[in-house]
Formats: C-alpha cells, sequence, structure tokens
C-alpha cells in the first residue's frame, strides 16, 4: 500500500486537474501577466514530478522539452493544453512507479545527484511536490476567474473519501 503521503499527492493532483476540467484551449494559452498560461502551469507541475520522481529517484528523462517551456526562471511560454496534459500524464505514470515503493525508511534517505547527496530528503520532496500543486492549483482557480469562467469547481473536494486521514 503506497504511504500516506503518496495518497495526498494523488488527491492534490486529481484536485488539480479537475480545477482545469473544461478549459477551452484557447484559454489555456492567455496570460494574464505576470501570471504564466494555465498550459504553462500543467506543463510545470509535470516538469517537477519528472525530475524529482523520473529523473532523480529512476535515473530516466521523460518530456526533457518541459524544462525549457515551463521550468522555473524559464521564459513565459503558452505551450499547447493537450500537449501538457499528454506529458503530465505521461510523467505522473511514470513517477507512480517510484512513488508506490516509499517508505518511512526511504522518506529519510536522499537522492544522489552528480555525485552528492540531494539538498532535501526524498520526504521534503515529497512535501514540496504536495504543496506545489495546492499552490498552482488556487492559481489557476484564480487565472479562471479572472478569464470570466464560471460555474468553477469549489475546494477542497471529496478528501474524505479519496485521501482520508486514517490513523494506523
Amino acid at each position: 500500500m503506497p504511504h500516506p503521503l503518496v495518497f495526498q499527492l494523488r488527491f492534490a493532483r486529481s484536485e488539480f486537474a479537475r480545477c482545469l476540467e473544461g478549459v477551452p484551449p484557447k484559454d489555456a494559452v492567455r496570460r494574464a501577466p505576470p501570471m504564466n498560461s494555465l498550459s504553462w502551469i500543467v506543463g510545470h507541475l509535470a516538469g517537477q514530478e519528472s525530475a524529482y520522481w523520473v529523473l532523480l529517484a529512476q535515473g530516466q528523462k521523460i518530456h526533457p522539452e518541459l524544462r525549457d517551456l515551463a521550468g522555473t526562471g524559464r521564459p513565459a511560454s503558452t505551450p499547447p493544453l493537450e500537449e501538457m496534459w499528454f506529458a503530465w500524464r505521461e510523467v505522473t505514470a511514470a513517477a507512480d512507479i517510484y512513488l508506490d515503493t516509499l517508505t518511512v525508511e526511504t522518506l529519510q534517505t536522499r537522492f544522489i545527484w552528480k555525485g552528492e547527496p540531494y539538498r532535501e530528503t526524498v520526504g521534503t520532496l515529497l512535501l514540496r511536490n504536495l504543496y506545489h500543486y495546492w499552490y498552482h492549483t488556487g492559481e489557476a482557480a484564480g487565472i479562471r476567474q479572472a478569464l470570466g469562467h464560471t460555474d468553477l469547481p469549489d475546494f477542497i473536494g471529496d478528501l474524505g473519501i479519496h485521501a482520508p486521514y486514517l490513523p494506523e
């Protein structure tokens, strides 16, 4: 069974995806500077998961274009939403292979990057990834409001069903 924090990450992912349901492709690439586009946000979160759970954890590179398209500190971009969702789905599926193996002990370890222990533990990276989803879910909801979208979902959704706290 996956670690409880992995359940929380998966719930955060599902709420993020729910936040962006029904976004028209033309709106997904609109920007309200200084904010990025909705499509950029999808690619940005895929890029983080790819870096942590695919590259650092598994030594694999998938969708390396995400770093230039939607990496932190890169110029703003407006990639097509469909392409970003495709990358996000592939990256999260690959990430889940590693995430399903996490244990309390593993969360206390550090990845080795360029011959040195990475600056944060696996557990801290998992928390960073989880909170990053919530940050961008809120941002995306605000962008959608600014774009005039109506009937947006309420948050937080079915936490008690999909990711409840169950003491051991």
